[in-house]
């Protein structure tokens, strides 16, 4: 132990370091990024087509399917899923692990190539998949005149905030916007003998400015310009239009005004479309919370100078506030989590000085640990101060082990450096192999695949690096204090052993007496272990837990083709459902198309009078009542950590009519389970389609051609942009269309055409027949599938999961189609398989690493023996707190592996050191149970104490917290009890030699001692 002889000699060099870590681990506390979520970049990419109003099955055929067997090609694909709908495609690519960069380059260059031969395509967008956000500060400006508010907004709003150094872009939604409008009157373009595609032809011309030519023989060679731009509505009015008896100004056949735009505004707040939406982004060098206190003080700013006058400013959603509640549990934890370490120090050595030293290596592990985030580019977010809360609870046990080492060699009589350098290298082998068990628990995450592996994989860097960080000063900072700072008064008397030290005594020396006492007391606890495994069943499960931050987000499938005013008397409908919930304080819904996008907004601080978890149940379960009256097809939670509807079923074939027949018949069936409600498949999203059908000899009769014809029915469709009107103030969109709109069948019919033999309606040469066509159509690496989704009430994914699984297998599917779970059931069962192995494999490398300390491979196996014992604890505790069994407790098993066996290492090395000073297996396992009970129960103690507050912890990261800390808590309690008496238990059955009953003690032990060496 010369380095630590060398270490305690150099308390200058160890206090100047210090000094260092607290001013390193301060600046990098400081600049440390604050954000709700990392910015990642997962190995995957989405496509996004607009192909105007071309047919799903169209689009399928002319774009995605071509496109598909294009990125197939690319060496790296793992998975290719597209859904195509009426005038779009969209598809999501998977890229093999780590090559989502490179591949995704290639990905963008095949999709720019194939699709430019492609005809019908409007716009294409690619991207990666990421969590990197757009925007993160979210408000609006809510007030009855609408002209006042876009004023306010584009000119005072707008300007102020992109003006701040924090914010990089401000995006505006719903601002009041204005088109100038030529409605053409059908019976006057008539009357006048017009052609109104030359009309239009007219209009663009007249709307023009272009650069003629150049007088080269004058000075400067001047151009010459032509400019006849149209500058305001009454230039527009008076645009002349020749006809058979002379010009006339185009507001004789055609009704020009300014008008609002209908669909300028796609959200609605609380029922309201009187409203703006302001998303706020932020630059990249400064946090979410900089930018929002940014934010809030330039809006002060503008109210105080009295601009907000007829409206207001609203907050919805501040991402920065999530972020900030995260940090201030973490540093709560911290406080508690330390005052809990101070009293359990306080109350089983009763000596401030070493409650003083243990106290001060808390705050510099805490910075050397924040220094060290800084230096890997890591930021505070939801997943790095879940593991930061976590890796604290652990933080003080390395220095109490060293510090009760140390402290006890006191008492014993040593003097203080011989103290120091004697108990520190008693348990250094222990210390370092406790920390390297718990740390290469960690290493098989990197295994678990895709998203969830990229969080587990920071969230475990975040752990290893408080640990490291935590034994680097309990080797540094708690032997140079300890050898003077730490003072012993030697008592007066010897003290004896209390009643509890005297029990345990003699129920440990009657355990290890006989082997058989031994085998029996091993035999008890895997009963219980047996037993405990019939809870596992009534135990909830999921995926992630929910982020219960007083905030929910809902996506709602709606029916296909709706108008605007249907979309607005349901929007209304939804907004009367939301707001007669109790605790419900706003909502908005955004219109994406086939799904109107929810936020509901809840009461927070004092006007909380409901838990979140059961307003939740409440808006799902009434949105769901909602759907059953209005065209709603789906409801479905944005938040529950899976993808989409968390019962979904994949159902596979070429044949859509025999797919048809199969999902009806599944659906049948999975109708019955239950806990399922809103069952929906893709198949069933269709919509009727009118298809013209042509009177060959009408039209013939006519004088038309089906060109001609073609191009009538077009005209009679009428609406779209012919340029701009710009003044100095605004640009104006200049659309032509009929004054009267074609909305009904029978309005197409009734239109009139020019024949050679005067007007006649279009019911003369067509006739319309219903069809219905598919509205989206999903692939799966090319192949055709249905996807069944449900959503679940009253039960858990886990005990659902179980159930559709075995309907699927008593499932009969004719030869060539398939049925397979996917969405977060899919997810789930990977996620599940993937911890086991990820388990496994902790397992065997918490074995290498305990085989080469204890050079043994028996003795490994002894330690380990207390695992079985602590899922016990673990499926007790989460049986009876009700906490989901998700990733993130799954998370914590995986971390408690590595932390429970600490402290039979801390057993086990005891009793060997004892053995090779001469003591038989008997004594050695008492004598090492007396020596060790003390630290064990205090980092026990420390350890349950730290993570306590994120047991009972609420609020944005609560619920992530929570589950993780309850599996490490009841799990660490139980075993370490168990600890203290199974492992003596299993010491002494493993490590008999196994000669005959005859042989003397002493010679047992010998050998003993030599196969121990060996």
């Amino acid at each position: 132990m010369s380095l630590i002889r060398f270490i305690v000699q150099r308390k200058i060099l160890v206090g100047l370091m210090v000094v260092l870590v607290v001013f390193v681990g301060s600046f990098a506390m400081m600049r440390l990024d604050k954000e709700l979520f990392p910015g990642l970049e997962f190995d995957g990419a989405y496509v996004e087509i607009d192909a105007g109003d071309m047919q799903a099955v169209e689009v399928e055929r002319t774009i995605t399917t071509p496109l598909e067997q294009s990125i197939q090609a690319m060496d790296g694909i793992e998975s290719i899923n597209s859904t195509t709908y009426i005038g779009s495609t969209s598809i999501q690519v998977a890229f093999e692990r780590g090559r989502g960069e490179e591949l995704f380059k290639e990905l963008e260059s095949i999709v720019n190539t194939s699709t430019a031969d492609m005809s019908g395509i409007k716009d294409v967008l690619a991207g990666r998949v990421g969590m990197n956000a757009s925007y993160e500060f979210f408000m609006d400006v809510t007030g009855e005149d609408m002209d006042q508010i876009t004023s306010f907004a584009k000119n005072t709003l707008e300007p102020r905030l992109e003006e701040l150094p924090e914010v990089r872009d401000v995006s505006l939604g719903g601002i009041q916007e204005y088109e100038i409008s030529i409605a053409f009157d059908r019976e006057k373009v008539v009357e006048n003998g017009l052609d109104v595609t030359q009309v239009i032809g007219l209009i663009q011309q007249s709307n023009t400015e272009a650069t003629l030519g150049e007088l080269s023989g004058e000075n400067d060679s001047p151009t010459i310009r032509w400019n006849t731009k149209l500058e305001e509505i009454e230039q527009v009015k008076a645009i002349k239009v020749p006809t058979q008896t002379g010009f006339i100004a185009l507001d004789e056949v055609a009704n020009v005004t300014l008008e609002p735009v209908e669909s300028s505004s796609f959200v609605w707040k609380n029922g309201s479309k009187d409203f703006i939406f302001v998303q706020i982004g932020r630059v990249s060098d400064v946090t979410q919370i900089e930018m929002a206190a940014a934010i809030r003080e330039e809006l002060k700013n503008i109210k105080d100078e009295g601009l907000v006058e007829g409206f207001e400013l609203n907050e919805m959603v501040a991402q920065a506030d999530y972020v900030q509640e995260s940090i201030d549990g973490v540093a709560s934890n911290i406080l508690i989590g330390g005052i809990i370490a101070v009293i359990i120090l306080l109350l089983f050595l009763r000596n401030v000085r070493a409650t003083l030293i243990v106290g001060l290596s808390i705050p510099t592990s805490v910075l050397l640990t924040f220094a060290m985030m800084w230096l890997f580019d890591y930021s505070f977010n939801i997943l790095t101060l879940v593991g930061l809360g976590l890796g604290i609870g652990m933080m003080v046990d390395s220095s109490i082990v060293i510090l009760e080492s140390i402290y006890r060699k006191k008492e014993q009589g040593l003097k203080s450096l011989e103290a120091v350098v004697e108990g520190t290298r008693e348990v250094a082998t222990a210390v370092i192999s406790s920390m390297l068990t718990t740390i290469v628990v960690f290493l098989p995450i990197g295994l678990i695949g895709g998203e969830m592996g990229q969080f587990m994989i920071i969230l475990s860097m975040v752990v290893a690096i408080t640990l490291i960080s935590s034994v680097i000063v309990s080797f540094t900072v708690i032997p140079s204090l300890s050898e003077k700072f730490l003072r012993f008064k030697a008592p007066k008397k010897q003290k004896e052993d209390g009643r509890l030290m005297r029990v345990y005594s003699k129920v440990v020396g009657w355990t290890v007496k006989k082997k058989r006492y031994s085998l029996a007391i091993v035999a008890a606890f895997f009963i219980m272990f047996a037993g405990s495994l019939a809870l596992i069943t009534k135990i909830p499960m999921s995926i992630m837990p929910d982020v219960f931050n007083r905030y929910n987000e809902i996506l709602l499938d709606v029916e296909s083709g709706l108008s605007l005013e249907d979309k607005e008397k349901l929007v209304q409908d939804i907004n009367s459902t939301l707001s007669s919930i109790e605790d419900v304080e706003s909502s908005y819904v955004m219109d994406n198309g086939s799904m109107l996008y929810t936020i509901v907004n809840m009461t927070k601080g004092d006007d909380i009078t409901r838990e979140q978890k059961e307003i939740n149940e409440e808006i799902m379960s009434s949105l769901r009542e909602l759907a059953e009256t209005t065209p709603i097809e789906n409801v479905a939670s944005a938040m529950t950590g899976g993808g989409g509807s968390p019962v979904q079923v994949n159902i596979k074939g070429e044949s859509f009519e025999e797919l048809t027949v199969i999902a009806d018949d599944f659906i049948t069936e999975l109708e019955e389970i239950d806990g399922i409600v809103g069952v929906k498949n893709t198949i069933e999203r269709t919509s009727i389609e009118q298809v013209i059908e042509l009177k060959t000899e009408a039209i013939e009769d006519a004088g038309l051609t089906d060109m001609q014809l073609k191009q009538y029915i077009e005209q009679s469709f009428l609406q779209m942009p012919v340029g701009e009107v710009a003044s100095e103030e605004e640009t104006l969109p200049l659309i032509v269309k009929w004054d009267g709109a074609v909305k009904t069948q029978s309005d197409l019919l009734d239109v009139e055409i020019p024949t050679k033999s005067g007007m006649q309606e279009l019911s003369t040469f067509i006739s319309l027949k219903n069809t219905n066509t598919p509205n989206e159509i999903t692939h799966t690496d090319g192949e055709r599938f249905i996807s069944i989704s449900a959503d679940i009430e009253d039960k858990d994914l886990g005990s659902i999961n179980r159930e559709v699984q075995k309907l699927i297998e008593e499932f009969e599917s004719p030869a060539g189609y398939s049925v397979a779970v996917a969405g977060d059931l899919e997810q789930q069962q990977e996620l599940m398989q993937e911890m086991i192995f990820v388990l496994a494999i902790a397992i065997f490398l918490v074995y290498l690493v305990m085989a080469v300390q204890f050079n043994h491979l028996i003795h490994p196996i002894v330690v380990m023996s207390v695992i079985p014992m602590t899922i016990v604890g673990v499926i007790l505790g989460l049986f009876l707190t009700q906490r989901e069994l998700s990733i993130m407790s799954g998370m914590g098993i995986v971390m408690l592996i590595g932390i429970v066996l600490n402290n039979a290492i801390l057993l086990i090395d005891r009793t060997n050191q004892l053995r090779r000073e001469g003591f038989s297996i008997e004594d050695a396992l008492v004598e090492a149970g007396i020596n060790r009970i003390r630290p064990i129960f205090m980092t026990t103690l420390t350890t349950v104490g730290g993570m306590l507050p994120l047991a009972l912890a609420t609020g944005t990261s609560g619920n992530y917290q929570a589950p993780m800390a309850t599996v490490i808590i009841s799990g660490l309690l139980f075993a370490t009890f168990i600890t203290l008496l199974l492992i003596p238990a299993v010491y002494r059955l493993l490590s008999s030699s196994g000669k005959k009953k005859g042989q003397k003690k002493k010679k047992e032990d010998e050998l003993e001692q030599t196969e121990a060496a060996s």
